[in-house]
């Protein structure tokens, strides 16, 4: 009982670990991580778009590249498809106004000629159809002439067809003095209408007058007429 003692060592973990076993808590780690790595492989294969190769992303890239390309130039097209379409509306507005200025200057020029033809001499011999004025000139071979023309039209009535036939009367090249019918020229006559034109004449040959006939028709039903000096 009173023998040599021997020394008493203490654990203070409580039992004694065995040697080489791996810490409990290096080993969750590791199954942690483990399973971890499992999760992402099989949510990656399962669920996920498959993983491109390296060619395949080079060609996604490259198609990438090309189709942001387009919807550059797309887009510059649009912005100068933009600005032509402003400047067309710009121009359509300014076309706009210039008919507009441009009708009141035609009526107000109607209005002007309905005036000067108001005033002008009655035609002596009368008829449905008055040539109110006449100037006949000769140049270069050619005859000229202006011829102002009235009716009485009713309000909304249409213009009156017809043609105007002009005799011309004057010495040829050779012979005796003859008179020579030009070429019928078609009317539309409203209330007053000034025919403005030129017609060829035989060589060498001189007007002295020329007698204006309005007909229905050609060779038809005579409307007006007047003779008038060729100056």
């Amino acid at each position: 009982m009173f023998g040599q003692s021997k020394p008493v060592v203490l654990q203070p973990y409580g039992s004694r670990r065995k040697r080489g076993r791996p810490p409990r808590w290096l080993v969750l780690l590791l199954s942690g991580v483990i399973v971890g790595v499992a999760g992402v492989v099989l949510v990656q294969e399962r669920y996920l778009p498959p993983r491109l190769s390296q060619s395949e992303s080079a060609k996604l890239r490259s198609a990438y590249e090309t189709a942001d390309a387009e919807r550059q130039r797309l887009q510059r097209e649009l912005a100068e498809t933009s600005q032509k379409l402003s400047t067309a509306l710009a121009d359509k507005k300014g076309l706009a106004e210039e008919l507009t200025a441009t009708r009141g200057a035609t009526a107000r020029l109607r209005e002007d000629m309905s005036a000067v033809v108001a005033s002008l001499p009655p035609d002596p011999r009368g008829g449905g159809v008055e040539v109110r004025s006449g100037r006949f000139t000769t140049q270069g071979g050619m005859l000229v002439y202006d011829v102002v023309l009235t009716r009485e039209q009713r309000a909304g009535s249409k213009p009156m067809t017809g043609v105007m036939q002009l005799l011309v009367a004057g010495t040829p090249a050779r012979g005796p003095e003859t008179t020579v019918a030009l070429k019928p020229v078609a009317l539309a006559l409203g209330s007053h209408e000034v025919v403005r034109g030129s017609q060829a004449l035989p060589e060498g040959f001189k007007p002295r007058e020329t007698t204006i006939q309005v007909l229905d028709r050609v060779a038809g039903k005579p409307l007006g007429m007047r003779v008038m000096l060729v100056k």
